[in-house]
């Protein structure tokens, strides 16, 4: 099979075509033949040489796919050769060929092609796990989302709307705020010219937000908590902006507000395995209903996944950048 491989570390260009060997299905786990995958940042920092893939794991990037089951390792059940999936992986969905656990498939939602499904499981996934399963959004509580225009922001956006929640965003430009406000957010904030601590308390009378979902890092960690209502949750996944930040324990203790940091890309399988599954039953149906969408933006080609890295750098995208496989099937 064909692979976007990593030779060196570097810029788009450091990503390479090349012909690899095929995977093998172990215990537990189903081949898929790859229709599409997603770009994420996470991919980025594996090209860029910061971000290895854990132990274990494929070497190519890609933490997501879509596609057919054309055969299973020993030990699996409940699913057939020729079922059409999604799944979240560790790794190697920039290829033609994939080996995936179990219990990181998806059926397709209804409604939703074979192409389009490869932007869900990641976002799906981790939206879910941090703001629900973590932070405990409740109705009727302020959601504060960094990046509403990403791939995780327009999931969040969507998600916290359909539970009854108010959603505050923060993006660069008038245009990614409207994309925002098409899919429901409340609040929304240039971070370029607008203060978000300011605005979020102005949008709530004062109080703040009860959840913040966080890709920034270190250079918002001061702020988010600041931004932080009474008993609020800071749900950090990311840091674009830096790794070491000072947190303000008094602060926090005023608040009695919690901070949180998780990856989802190095947890054990058992913990991935509950993350879909909460997926499927909670998230899928709304997907299938109509109120939760894929934010698709471009689809390149699996073979010219340089340039669709070079497009995520540029960064004027909303949601999702896919790479299709040469003559996909849409189901």
């Amino acid at each position: 099979m064909h692979a976007i491989t990593i030779p060196e570390p570097g810029g788009p260009e450091a990503l390479v075509w090349a012909e690899v060997p095929d995977p093998v299905p172990g215990e537990g786990e189903v081949l898929v033949e790859v229709a599409a995958a997603a770009v994420n940042r996470a991919d980025v920092l594996q090209r860029q040489g910061f971000y290895d893939p854990p132990p274990g794991a494929s070497p190519y990037p890609g933490l997501e796919c879509s596609g057919r089951i054309t055969a299973l390792g020993p030990g699996v059940s409940g699913w057939a050769v020729g079922d059409e999936v999604c799944a979240l992986l560790s790794g190697g969905g920039y290829a033609e060929k994939v080996a995936v656990p179990v219990g990181q498939l998806l059926p397709l939602p209804d409604g939703i092609d074979l192409v389009t499904a490869a932007g869900l499981p990641e976002v799906a996934c981790t939206v879910w796990s941090n703001v629900f399963m973590v932070a405990h959004l409740r109705p009727g509580e302020t959601l504060l989302v960094h990046g509403g225009s990403s791939g995780i922001g327009t999931m969040a956006i969507q998600l916290g709307k359909a539970v009854g929640a108010r959603v505050a965003v923060t993006a660069g430009s008038a245009d990614k705020l409207a994309r925002c406000a098409e899919l429901g957010a409340d609040i929304l904030i240039d971070y370029r010219e607008q203060d978000f601590v300011e605005e979020i308390r102005r949008a709530t009378d004062g109080a703040g937000a009860d959840v913040i979902l966080d890709i920034v890092g270190a250079k918002y960690l001061d702020r988010n908590v600041k931004a932080l209502a009474v008993n609020g949750r800071l749900a950090v996944i990311g840091m674009q902006g830096g790794a070491k930040g000072e947190l303000n324990l008094a602060a926090l203790l005023g608040k009695r507000g919690a901070v949180t940091a998780t990856s989802l890309r190095a947890r054990p399988l058992g913990e991935k395995a509950a993350i879909v599954a909460a997926v499927r039953e909670h998230v899928w149906p709304l997907i299938a209903g109509g109120r939760v969408r894929a934010v698709v933006d471009q689809e390149v080609p699996l073979a010219e996944a340089a340039e669709a890295h070079r497009l995520l750098d540029v960064g004027t995208h909303v949601g999702k950048i896919l790479l299709r496989a040469s003559a996909p099937a849409r189901g």
